[in-house]
């Protein structure tokens, strides 16, 4: 016949049970631990970019009488920038930083997956390592660069005749090359590990099913790849139209572009006290790139799942 246990024996039962409040407490101080080291890094956000984007958005609403020199709040300058010069800017760099991240998409894709099918391990390394010098190689020496090279007095220029058949560097299509440059080893290096995260179980169960290479990519790869697509499409359309050095330093003011047409406002280059419009210009981008971006976070986070 068993005994019921004692009181002693009870309380020596759920003895080990003790040490819960202590690591509730230690974990308590790690989070608060934790939220302190985010602090330093808040506040150099709000200081790099919450500071100069109330000050963009104060301005870009601001209008000066030129009369009186009075200001007021108003849509004077926005109205401004949607209009005439300030909107065919716009226009064309919209176009272009389209058509420049939609060519490198593609570019990039057929690049960054002939490196990852590849055997040879020296190649893919030595692919992203020049992706990760040519994606960040922009501004004046690029524009120098091409223009020694396919110029008008350019070496390729000349020996190939090129002026002969209309070639012109300093013009739209010549842009969207000179930026194809940087934006393609961006891609490279923004798809790879995407590519990366294709299963070969994926490839495998389609083929067994009887599907061909182009119905396992129409059906399978691409849908899992297009939140990261669209996500590569949406880098290199802000770095194509948030690009200013190269396109000053190559075109000028041949080309349209808002951030040219932002430069010569601010300068007095067009008009003398535009600054506020130009702010207005800068809104303009902002708004842009936003609009981009609500079209490619709900489609992450949807489908981001499959390349966990």
């Amino acid at each position: 016949m068993t005994t019921p246990p004692t009181a002693a024996a009870s309380c020596a039962a759920a003895a080990p049970a003790a040490p819960a409040a202590p690591a509730a407490r230690t974990g308590r101080r790690a989070g608060r631990s934790g939220a302190l080291a985010v602090v330093p890094l808040l506040l150099f956000t709000a200081v790099a970019f919450g500071l100069p984007a109330l000050a963009m958005l104060d301005g870009a609403f601001t209008t000066r009488d030129p009369a009186t020199g009075a200001t007021s709040y108003g849509l004077g300058n926005l109205t401004a920038s949607w209009q005439g010069a300030y909107l065919t800017a716009l226009v064309g760099s919209v176009k272009l930083s389209a058509t420049s991240a939609l060519l490198a998409a593609l570019l990039g894709l057929l690049l960054a997956q002939a490196v990852v099918t590849s055997p040879l391990r020296a190649l893919r390394e030595a692919v992203l390592t020049a992706s990760g010098v040519l994606a960040n190689f922009g501004g004046v020496p690029l524009a120098f660069a091409f223009v020694a090279t396919l110029g008008n007095s350019g070496v390729l220029t000349r020996r190939l005749g090129l002026s002969d058949t209309g070639w012109n560097l300093y013009s739209f299509w010549g842009l969207v090359l000179v930026y194809l440059y940087f934006l393609v080893p961006l891609m490279v290096l923004t798809i790879t590990p995407a590519l990366d995260g294709l299963r070969t179980q994926w490839r495998e169960a389609a083929q067994n099913n009887g599907a061909t290479h182009r119905q396992y990519w129409q059906h399978v790869a691409l849908p899992v790849l297009a939140p990261s697509l669209l996500g590569g499409l949406v880098l290199l359309f802000g770095s194509a139209f948030a690009a200013y050095a190269t396109a000053a330093a190559m075109v000028g003011s041949s080309v349209p572009l808002v951030t040219l047409q932002i430069a010569d406002a601010i300068s007095g280059n067009v008009l003398i006290g535009q600054e506020n419009v130009a702010l207005a210009l800068s809104l303009d981008m902002v708004l842009v790139a936003g609009l981009v971006m609500a079209v490619y976070l709900p489609l992450q986070r949807r489908s981001a799942r499959w390349l966990a």
